[in-house]
């Protein structure tokens, strides 16, 4: 008898340390308002964006009467849908990139080093989630924070990284990365 209450304390340990390895960030909190008989019935949208700063990311969309319980729901979806961006020496991404949702366009771009994040409001919350340092990135179009977040997921899922290439174009890392790339060699490039 005593070893299923050990099992169950075992599992919450496990994700609850899980749980301490990502950070998460609110980005919008949208309120709406219901007329009823006896008044308004106000209830609460929250978009959160969860992150390791290691190259993983995800966001969800929770909705309740209650702020905080909306922003519980919104991190628990946020973690069920992380996907994982290759990084180029953990600071910046690969290649140029676009993505759109709706209305909501964006641009990402590879930056040197020290350019740091130029973004705006939602797209730099993500960016510092995935835990890059040097990105520019503009937002064409809808400035919904919904759809600026989708669209900035649908150009992270673009990224590759220069191996996964090289192994599908049957070639060498070397000839798709450029011999000398920000001052860094294309073989240290290609370990990142």
């Amino acid at each position: 008898m005593a070893r299923g209450p050990e099992r169950g304390r075992g599992r919450e340990r496990e994700r609850e340390e899980r749980d301490s390895e990502f950070s998460d960030k609110l980005v919008h909190i949208n309120r709406v308002a219901k007329v009823v008989k006896g008044g308004k019935r106000f209830g609460f949208a929250a978009l959160v964006v969860v992150g390791d700063l290691k190259g993983r990311v995800g966001f969800g969309h929770g909705k309740a009467r209650e702020v905080p319980e909306a922003i519980r729901k919104a991190t628990e979806q946020a973690r069920r849908s992380l996907i994982r961006v290759p990084l180029r020496d953990s600071r910046t991404l690969h290649h140029d990139s676009a993505g759109r949702h709706g209305s909501g366009k964006v641009v990402l771009r590879a930056a040197p080093a020290g350019t740091g994040i130029i973004a705006g409001g939602a797209m730099r919350a993500v960016f510092e989630m995935l835990g890059v340092h040097d990105v520019v990135a503009k937002s064409l179009g809808s400035t919904n924070p919904y759809n600026v977040v989708r669209a900035t997921f649908d150009a992270l899922k673009e990224q590759e990284n220069p191996r996964s290439v090289a192994a599908r174009r049957n070639k060498k890392v070397s000839e798709i990365v450029s011999r000398r790339r920000d001052g860094v060699d294309a073989e240290a490039a290609a370990e990142a």
